[in-house]
């Protein structure tokens, strides 16, 4: 190349450079801001969205549900838990509202209110839903559940035998729909004075939920039975009204009448069940893929409710001891367990006669079921 060239060639590259230089200082050295490049959209698959439950409920529905113990309790736990899990299904168009106990009225009110539809649920137990299911008390007789396994049969016995078949008929009736069955604990007996054998319970003036069949298995110990209102327990315990009363571990401690008692006696008759309800027409009116939601959700909830109770006795019990020590802890065992057991179990022939229209129905299928879940399970 000749060397005029080489200067030209090197006179245009040095023009150039200042060009850049002259660009690169108006624009504050940022380089020029380039434009977003949109999102693509995904392309149609062509395939139909998947459906929920939600797409069954057109108008979303805004249900209540009653729940006979307070904000913290297992009813009202559990009853929230489901409500939860329904706004999941059904995208938020299911949304239930749960009331814990007092703000609706008594444990007789609410149960009343479902039967009436003014509220969708009640969370209910075998004794005051009698008052208008009386077939329900089946499940307060005593000693029909074993003492080891008891929720793994209670299980089977929900999900395999025909005891809700005929439960549900009976429900039927008076305008309901039970929807499981949970275990709550064993139910405990609290006391001012000790209680060992069957004799201590002669005279014994104890607080009962409202049942027929309640007040006869207490009968037959030689105890005097007293129906209270739950709201009214303590107050009857402190004035000596009544001498002692029965519930499991979680509502003595939650309501306190381990204040005012100094003995606690186990013997393992009766465990407090739970039955989550819905008023008849609310249930029939709803899409049979939501009603068996429903169903399997409590049936699916009875290992890991009972698993979650008794993990909270265990814990609230050594609580209460400590708090307390002079309360004395006991469990009737042995030859003085068999003596409970021969005098609850006589009033297992009365139950016909105060167990409703399907009494006999009703008994002879729970402890088939029951005889059936221990066999499947391999309990003695």
């Amino acid at each position: 190349m000749k060397k005029s060239n080489k200067k030209l060639l090197m006179m245009l590259l040095g023009l150039m450079l200042m060009g850049m230089l002259l660009l690169t200082g108006c624009g504050g050295g940022e380089a020029p801001a380039e434009e977003p490049t949109p999102a693509e959209e995904p392309a149609d698959s062509g395939e139909p969205k998947e459906a929920t439950l939600g797409d069954l409920i057109t108008t979303p529905l805004m249900p209540r549900l009653a729940s006979e113990e307070i904000e913290g309790d297992f009813m009202t736990v559990w009853a929230e838990n489901y409500g939860d899990h329904m706004r999941e299904v059904t995208d938020g168009k299911y949304d239930l509202d749960v009331y814990p106990y007092g703000t609706l009225g008594g444990t007789r009110d609410i149960n009343e209110l479902a039967q009436l539809g003014v509220v969708e649920y009640v969370f209910s137990d075998y004794a005051w839903i009698s008052s208008f299911v009386p077939e329900a008390q089946v499940l307060a007789l005593h000693y029909i559940w074993p003492e080891e396994r008891m929720p793994e049969t209670l299980e089977w016995v929900v999900k395999n035998g025909e005891f809700m078949n005929v439960l549900e008929e009976a429900f039927r009736r008076n305008g309901l729909v039970p929807l499981g069955v949970l275990y709550e604990g064993w139910q405990t007996i609290t006391s001012n004075k000790p209680i060992e054998t069957v004799s201590d319970m002669n005279g014994f003036k104890v607080r009962i939920m409202g049942s027929a069949l309640l007040t006869q298995n207490y009968l037959s110990y030689g105890a005097d039975p007293t129906p209270m209102a739950y709201g009214e327990i303590y107050g009857g315990l402190q004035t000596n009204l009544i001498d002692g009363q029965i519930n499991p571990i979680f509502a003595i401690k939650s309501m306190n009448f381990y204040e005012v008692q100094n003995y606690f006696t186990q013997i393992y008759a009766e465990p407090f069940l739970g039955i989550p309800v819905i008023n008849m027409q609310h249930f029939d009116s709803l899409p049979a893929e939501i009603q068996e939601e429903m169903l399997n959700y409590w049936a699916d909830a009875i290992i890991p409710a009972a698993e979650w109770i008794d993990s909270r006795h265990e814990a609230e019990l050594e609580e209460m001891l400590a708090e307390r020590p002079g309360i004395t802890y006991h469990e009737v065992k042995g030859a003085e367990l068999e003596e409970f057991k021969k005098a609850g179990r006589k009033v297992h022939e009365n139950f016909a006669n105060i167990g409703g229209p399907q009494g006999q129905e009703i008994l002879d299928t729970l402890l088939n079921d029951i005889e059936n879940a221990k066999a499947e399970l391999g309990i003695d």
